[in-house]
């Protein structure tokens, strides 16, 4: 399956290999499909399923905007995705044991969920703005932070 994929990339590859090389071109379509996965199912989840509703949570009685809900649903489906296209398909000349790189790799996860959390969080709750483009603001600093975390900490 990676190498039908990775096959499958490398088709297109000839039309950014002056721009980058193909490890960084490897993630940049991992995570885009990684990022847009998210967006996508971010929309989906806070609009028909959660409605923009305030939710209490079962086992905290504690009232919270859906878009938490969703941004801790979303973070762990990009999470599991994430790692496995990292590992699998983008780094894999790494010689760290699969352990290391899944801890690693959890640490800066949690980085950059709990950076966009906040961004979302404060851009919703302080300024009113909508939560799915916030989402996506928030998404282009997460990547810029996720793409150094991992190319020199997770995957080194």
């Amino acid at each position: 399956m990676v190498s039908i994929l990775r096959g499958f990339l490398d088709i297109f590859y000839p039309l950014v290999s002056k721009l980058m090389d193909k490890t960084t071109y490897y993630y940049a379509v991992a995570g885009s499909t990684n990022l847009l996965l998210g967006w996508l199912m971010f929309a989906l989840l806070d609009l028909y399923v959660f409605q923009n509703k305030i939710i209490t949570l079962p086992l905290f009685d504690h009232p919270v905007h859906s878009y938490t809900v969703v941004a801790g649903i979303c973070a762990v489906f990009s999470f599991l995705f994430g790692f496995t296209m990292m590992r699998y398909v983008v780094f894999t000349e790494s010689q760290l044991k699969g352990r290391v790189q899944f801890f690693r790799y959890g640490l800066s996860a949690l980085i950059s969920a709990t950076v966009n959390w906040i961004l979302i969080k404060l851009m919703v709750d302080t300024f009113a703005w909508n939560a799915t483009l916030c989402n996506v603001f928030a998404s282009v600093v997460v990547v810029t932070i996720s793409y150094f975390l991992q190319r020199k900490f997770s995957f080194k």
